[in-house]
């Protein structure tokens, strides 16, 4: 009898103290919610200990607190989920915990807090170090706020990563070059890079439509993508997935790695997403978006999902694809047998002659070149399956 995967345990705190005006993720204005913040901890709570008896014992290699922003949340809460969710699961003797962070001071003073309560690997959402950009992306600290902050987290927690977003108009390679070198003093042994991107319905989004911001220019963001891996690798880090770069294995994201490897994880929280294995079917769950939602959900049928689907064959398969792809491990071919991809396959084939996937009988794997163009290469092969 095959074991069941290892599972992950995604929270996501929806509350922002300002939205950005790319996001278009499940956010809310933190502002006078604390009475529906203390519920959905509740809600949170029970949901977990609901899924549980879906999943059955399991090994829990990663806990991650994302949003929205939660590093405003009460510390002390984060410690309940996080006691509640080792009594649930048996907790891998190199369990990650992991909490997103926005770098102002405010929250940087209760880097200690959160530690205590057992967050051992800080995500600083930087996104620039350069004043202007700062002001362009929306956010709400300055770049020496952003200094003091991941100076803060590097002296509270075992480990740091650092969000970064390139591919900003007019942008430079020699100014991102120098972004980077200063982001590598700092410490971290992650850094993620992310190109920005146009999601429908955000601000970015209207002011591109109405001619108000240029969208990002493809050979400009290939420029800067490889510059990012020279800088990046000279300072000793592996580019392991398309955006994420470490200072060796044990300092990889281990519960992204959750999602590339095609693991289980349990999704709680409004609008938080899930994938867990059930008699031998992957399912897709996605919970309630809006807070109260979800609240009333969680207390009506125990679990916060608005939609739990058992994924087919091809689709758990094209899921598999597109994840996988993004690691340098890629994804083993005995993974994609539905869509009957082999080495042998014309489509492979083709892609591994122009560059874009490695020569590799066991594994499909995409190159640098194929990463920067990773978009294509899987709709080829998803089309060509």
């Amino acid at each position: 009898m095959t074991a069941p995967p290892p599972l992950g345990v995604y929270i996501h705190w929806p509350y922002c103290a300002r939205i950005c005006p790319y996001c278009d993720f499940n956010v809310f204005r933190d502002r006078g919610r604390r009475g529906e913040q203390q519920a959905l901890v509740g809600a949170i709570e029970d949901d977990l200990a609901a899924q549980a008896a879906i999943t059955g014992p399991r090994t829990l290699v990663s806990i991650f607190f994302g949003g929205g922003t939660p590093s405003l949340m009460d510390p002390e809460w984060a410690g309940r989920i996080i006691a509640l969710a080792t009594r649930l699961w048996t907790p891998a003797p190199d369990l990650e915990i992991s909490l997103e962070a926005n770098p102002t001071d405010a929250e940087a003073v209760r880097f200690s807090a959160f530690a205590e309560a057992g967050v051992q690997r800080l995500s600083l959402g930087l996104q620039s170090l350069d004043d202007a950009a700062l002001d362009f992306l929306g956010r709400n600290h300055d770049v020496a706020t952003g200094l003091r902050a991941a100076r803060a987290a590097a002296k509270a927690f075992p480990r740091l990563s650092l969000d970064l977003i390139y591919a900003r108009p007019g942008q430079t390679v020699t100014g991102w070059r120098a972004e980077l070198a200063a982001a590598v003093d700092l410490g971290a042994e992650h850094i993620s890079p992310y190109q920005l991107t146009i999601e429908s319905g955000t601000p970015f989004d209207r002011a591109v439509r109405r001619g108000r911001m240029p969208p990002p220019g493809e050979a400009a963001g290939a420029d800067l993508f490889d510059a990012t891996q020279e800088v990046l690798e000279a300072a000793g880090f592996e580019a392991y997935e398309v955006s994420n770069h470490a200072r060796g294995a044990a300092a990889r994201s281990r519960h992204n790695l959750v999602y590339w490897r095609g693991w289980d994880y349990a999704g709680a929280g409004p609008g938080a997403h899930g994938r867990l294995s059930v008699a031998g079917a992957r399912q897709a769950t996605l919970a309630a978006a809006k807070p109260a939602e979800y609240i009333a959900r969680v207390a009506e049928q125990g679990v916060g999902f608005e939609t739990r689907e058992t994924l087919d064959p091809v689709e758990a398969a094209e899921e598999r694809l597109l994840l996988g792809l993004r690691i340098d491990d890629g994804v083993a071919f005995a993974d994609l047998a539905a869509l009957a991809l082999t080495p042998a396959s014309p489509k492979v084939v083709e892609l591994v002659g122009l560059g874009l996937l490695s020569p590799d009988l066991h594994r499909l794997r995409a190159t640098r070149q194929g990463r920067l163009l990773l978009d294509r290469v899987t709709a080829a092969l998803v089309v060509g399956a």
